[in-house]
């Protein structure tokens, strides 16, 4: 079935198609198995047409972005992987409305909005991922987080609709969105911002980058942070006050950097994540009597 899908959507020139495509070549933890059908569309008018032959075809789909807060399975995931990546990262501005396709790295996007002198992305400055991943999980740091800055985005939901949610209709919580129960992705949004002075912006911008640098082990391959913070308490805190600081299952292992990280130290499978995940949250259970939950999101079969 998917290869003669995969043959259709490459006889339109929709975009990248790729059968039995490694996820790990797509997410920041460097794991993942294959998807059945991996597609990466070149602008959101070729995704619209590529997803009525996927409709037709009844297979599954599965929007991702960057990949940065995401762990793949090992048995990958069944159906169409959809990455919203450099076909779908078209920037426009209108006043201090900013409209940007859901591929755009976030980094980037804080950093030429600080140069322009707009207020609101500061926060971003260090959050590697897409838009519309940030728009998924609610991404967030140094006090603010996309629930602040999001008029409406628009959706691919899993049946393969697009449709516009407002920020109410997202439903944005602590590193949580609308999203999350829905499995659907953002591929555009429409930001508000302010305009302020560019000195003052570019500071805070250097300062929040500064500080993830200095704090979190980028230079592994990571996800980012694992687990959710059980406010008031800090998961990385309750991790490392627990001596779990490098611990290691396989290939992965805790930051000895951060241990809120888990990083990839060559040959991590997503099952050593996972062992290791599950080690973290029985030690942190039975020595505080805190339940940790994950911030990464886990997708993909186990087989």
């Amino acid at each position: 079935m998917y290869s003669q899908l995969a043959e259709k959507l490459k006889s339109e020139d929709l975009g990248t198609v790729l059968v039995n495509e490694p996820l790990k070549n797509h997410t920041t933890l460097k794991i993942g198995g294959p998807a059945d059908l991996f597609y990466e569309p070149k602008d959101i008018e070729s995704l619209k047409k590529a997803l009525g032959y996927i409709k037709e075809a009844n297979a599954p789909i599965r929007a991702i972005g960057r990949g940065s807060n995401l762990l793949v399975a090992d048995g990958g995931i069944e159906g169409v992987v959809i990455k919203v990546g450099e076909g779908i990262n078209h920037l426009e501005k209108e006043d201090t409305k900013i409209r940007v396709g859901g591929g755009y790295s976030l980094i980037p996007l804080a950093t030429l909005m600080s140069r322009e002198a707009y207020t609101g992305l500061e926060f971003a400055a260090g959050i590697p991922g897409s838009v519309g991943g940030a728009v998924f999980m609610n991404a967030g740091a140094h006090g603010s987080d996309m629930s602040k800055i999001v008029e409406k985005a628009l959706i691919l939901l899993p049946n393969g609709e697009l449709t516009w949610l407002s920020n109410e209709e997202l439903k944005f919580s602590y590193r949580t969105s609308v999203l999350q129960e829905t499995g659907g992705i953002c591929v555009e949004v429409i930001l508000v911002l302010d305009k302020g002075d560019k000195e003052t912006i570019m500071a805070e911008l250097k300062k929040n980058k500064d500080y993830r640098r200095n704090t979190q082990p980028w230079n592994f391959p990571c996800c980012g942070s694992v687990f959710r913070n059980p406010l008031p308490n800090y998961a990385g805190h309750l991790i490392e006050t627990s001596g779990l600081k490098g611990t290691q299952v396989g290939g992965a292992q805790v930051s000895e950097m951060h241990a809120n990280f888990i990083v990839n130290t060559g040959d991590a499978k997503a099952k050593d994540v996972l062992d290791l995940i599950s080690y973290i949250q029985k030690t942190i259970k039975e020595k505080h009597g805190v339940e940790l939950h994950t911030e990464v999101e886990i997708i993909g079969r186990n087989d």
